[in-house]
């Protein structure tokens, strides 16, 4: 179908899903205008790197998809689970673990997150210890039946694979499965320190990436994701800038010739609540740069970076070329930071208006 990017994508008739995201899911505390401190009341929404792609492809695209997570059957669970039916993800494949009374065992994880203003950065508080999912384990999840029943695209990152030792080897297995269906694999680098702090911090999440790299045809993330020694250069380097963007890109592929498209987002937070924003992509030896917005106004930053990998995944399924799907991307990222919560509110008209130019004026 169309311009892929050289990815070799299944037939629309010949799968049951479009995407499958294996992710943690979290129940999202959201204090407001206000600080966790001082909270009286907080908002709750569902939120994880992996999943919200799963969810944008789903709500605001109308594709077919599926999260595979796992969940402590109890009532946060449930409450997780009402809101991710709500996003229309099929859950057919939530692993549901048995609740001991206390949490000792498994728990569901949460995170309390304020949005920040002005000045005032966001700030983000985890509470995920001992998970349900950062406890699986290869081969408690039969990666080939779901795949052979028909994928075309599978979607996991980094924040899966910090989660545990287990966790790396469960998103290695899901990986090996999809390329032996002839599933198209992308990965999100997504570094968190948070996660990384036990397991040798930046330099142990390159060391996993790059265990995993051979397994990706779509990598989000940049060269300090992957490099294969972490220093100063590796950490600083432009790749903000045009011309830095394609010898980044042939870097990774001369370590990893199986990638087919690179990715990544480019934010400047001028205050918390407005940033600078835009895109670059790589595929078949071509830099694509995305639309930019200058100044945006953002109501809430979380999952930007995810709608991006969303629309651009999108765009790509779609047969829609390299270029459109860019900017597609970065309009779908800025529409979802508008809105609260971590997932996606807008609609293919409003992403198609924004990247035609179009204002924010009220439509009538």
């Amino acid at each position: 179908m169309g311009d892929s990017a050289g990815l070799h994508l299944k037939a629309v008739t010949d799968t049951k899903f479009d995407l499958v995201s294996l992710g943690e899911v979290m129940l999202r505390f959201d204090p407001g205008e206000g600080r966790i401190v001082g909270a009286r009341n907080f908002r709750v929404w569902e939120g994880g790197g992996e999943y919200n792609v799963a969810r944008g492809i789903r709500r605001c695209f109308g594709l077919r998809s599926a999260i595979v997570t796992a969940l402590v059957d109890n009532p946060v669970g449930r409450l997780v689970e009402d809101l991710m039916l709500q996003g229309g993800v099929d859950l057919s494949h939530v692993l549901w673990q048995p609740f001991d009374g206390i949490g000792r065992e498994a728990r569901n994880g949460i995170y309390f997150l304020e949005r920040g203003f002005g000045v005032r950065g966001g700030l983000g508080m985890m509470d995920r210890g001992v998970t349900a999912i950062s406890q699986l384990k290869p081969g408690e999840i039969d990666w080939d039946a779901i795949f052979a029943a028909g994928v075309r695209w599978f979607h996991t990152g980094g924040v899966m694979a910090a989660l545990s030792e287990g966790s790396t080897e469960v998103v290695r297995e899901a990986m090996q499965a999809a390329g032996r269906h002839g599933t198209v694999v992308s990965f999100d680098c997504n570094y968190r320190p948070s996660l990384w702090k036990a397991r040798g911090g930046r330099q142990g999440s390159v060391d996993v990436n790059r265990s995993l790299m051979p397994y990706v045809d779509v990598l989000f993330g940049h060269e300090g994701d992957v490099a294969a020694t972490i220093g100063p250069a590796s950490l600083s380097a432009p790749w903000h800038t045009l011309d830095s963007y394609g010898p980044m890109a042939s870097r990774v592929v001369a370590d990893f010739p199986n990638i087919k498209v690179i990715a990544s987002t480019v934010r400047q937070a001028v205050t918390a609540n407005t940033n600078n924003w835009g895109a670059y992509g790589w595929a078949n030896g071509q830099v694509y740069e995305g639309m930019k917005l200058h100044d945006l106004e953002i109501l809430d930053r979380v999952g930007g970076g995810d709608s991006f990998a969303s629309g651009l995944i999108y765009g790509l399924m779609e047969g829609k070329g390299m270029q459109w799907s860019v900017h597609c991307g970065v309009a779908h990222g800025a529409l979802a930071m508008t809105t609260p919560g971590d997932s996606s509110m807008a609609t293919i008209p409003e992403v198609e208006r924004l990247m035609s130019g179009g204002g924010a004026g009220t439509q009538r």
